[in-house]
């Protein structure tokens, strides 16, 4: 898929407040700081798209974009920030949660897990959640150029390991990169045979 055109919408206090759902639509989110921001601009091409910062947390509201005017692309806000205050995590546990309860043309989360880091309880916890309530996700790897391929392979097979705990079938995963480019391709060949897929079923 090339993407032509990437433009913003509108930015949502509230699931409610979404634009209308005529088009099939890809949330991504992920803990802050996991790299979010920079992975949708590096999708989209677009180099300010999703503002990035490094202080955690930047991204408060549901933020719409209209992808070659025939998909949205919803970037939701992280979850499990540390510093933020209790009130205000359950609020964005909250917020996501009721979004995805809701969002009727939701076609698919990307779940997005820093892969420098061991699994931890909050992605496991969200993922879990997701598998409860039939919530179709991809999980996608990010920064994975921090790391040597060895030392990649390893922390993405001790993920999966932990997955399948519970999994029986493990949810696709793709490996990706800002800086380097990776997984672009991948991702959005993912969604425009996706998004084929649903053209066929109407």
């Amino acid at each position: 898929m090339v993407i032509k055109s990437a433009e913003f919408v509108k930015s949502s206090a509230r699931a409610d407040q979404c634009p209308p759902p005529e088009f099939p639509e890809y949330a991504f989110t992920g803990r802050s700081n996991v790299g979010k921001s920079s992975v949708l601009n590096m999708l989209t091409g677009k180099r300010k798209l999703a503002k990035t910062s490094s202080t955690p947390g930047k991204t408060q509201l549901i933020n719409h974009f209209l992808i070659n005017n025939s998909w949205y692309l919803a970037d939701l806000p992280g979850y499990g920030y540390a510093k933020a205050s209790r009130k205000m995590r359950k609020e964005f546990s909250t917020l996501i949660m009721k979004y995805i309860e809701n969002r009727k043309n939701l076609v698919c989360l990307f779940v997005l897990v820093d892969s420098r880091h061991a699994p931890l309880t909050s992605d496991m916890n969200f993922i879990r959640w997701l598998g409860e309530n039939l919530v179709p996700f991809v999980i996608l790897f990010t920064k994975c150029d921090k790391l040597p391929a060895i030392k990649l392979e390893k922390n993405i097979n001790v993920y999966l390991g932990v997955l399948k705990q519970e999994w029986e079938n493990l949810p696709q995963y793709f490996c990706t990169s800002a800086l380097k480019q990776t997984g672009k391709d991948q991702v959005l060949d993912f969604i425009n045979e996706t998004n084929a897929g649903l053209a066929t079923k109407t």
